[in-house]
């Protein structure tokens, strides 16, 4: 009976001993230069799902004359016709070159050829017209001159009249006020030793 309790208290203590050591208390020293076992787990980096959004800015290209212009969106150069402004022709083959023609599309040509712009369209127009232009507004973005409204400011600096094609437009009151004090200044096309509206035509 006493040899069976000997046998019992060791086969405890055997078991007691082995569990210590199993459960990692001193495998730090008995594996060093081994491998390491870190009782604290690393916590996971989140992996975002969401792409932040890439903002690119749309380049000019070429500048066709006072209200059309060649801007590349997507890799793809694209016709883009302002809204809202008619300046006298230039490039039309049917038509002789028009008065103050030239100076619009060198005045539009110094404003956008090259730099960044953002367009907008416009809900009561359609996307393009008859010849496969976009019809947008375009604004500058450009240091000093950020967010100009080009089609606005050709306007306002005479060298174009409002042109409003079948219905309203989103911005058509201020191009209408805009070409009005162009006219009281005499401004561009509208001074007196310029040329008149009805050259335009």
């Amino acid at each position: 009976m006493q040899k069976w309790l000997i046998w019992g208290f060791i086969l405890v203590f055997l078991a007691l001993t082995g569990q210590d050591w199993l459960s990692g208390d001193d495998m730090g020293d008995f594996s060093q230069g081994i491998y390491s076992v870190s009782k604290t787990p690393t916590p996971l980096t989140p992996i975002s799902t969401s792409t932040p959004p890439r903002v690119e800015s749309l380049i000019v290209t070429r500048v066709v004359d006072g209200d059309t212009i060649v801007v590349l969106i997507n890799g793809v150069s694209e016709k883009v016709r302002l809204i809202g402004v008619d300046t006298p022709e230039t490039v039309d083959p049917r038509k002789a070159v028009q008065c103050f023609g030239k100076e619009a599309s060198m005045f539009a040509e110094d404003l956008l050829l090259n730099n960044a712009v953002r367009l907008e369209a416009d809900a009561s127009q359609d996307n393009r017209d008859k010849y496969g232009r976009l019809l947008r507004y375009v604004f500058l973005e450009n240091g000093s001159t950020n967010n100009m409204l080009i089609n606005k400011e050709i306007i306002s600096e005479g060298y174009g009249h409002e042109y409003t094609y079948r219905i309203p437009y989103k911005y058509q009151n201020d191009f209408k006020n805009a070409e009005q004090i162009a006219r009281e200044a005499q401004k561009g096309l509208w001074a007196n030793e310029a040329c008149g509206f009805n050259n335009m035509k």
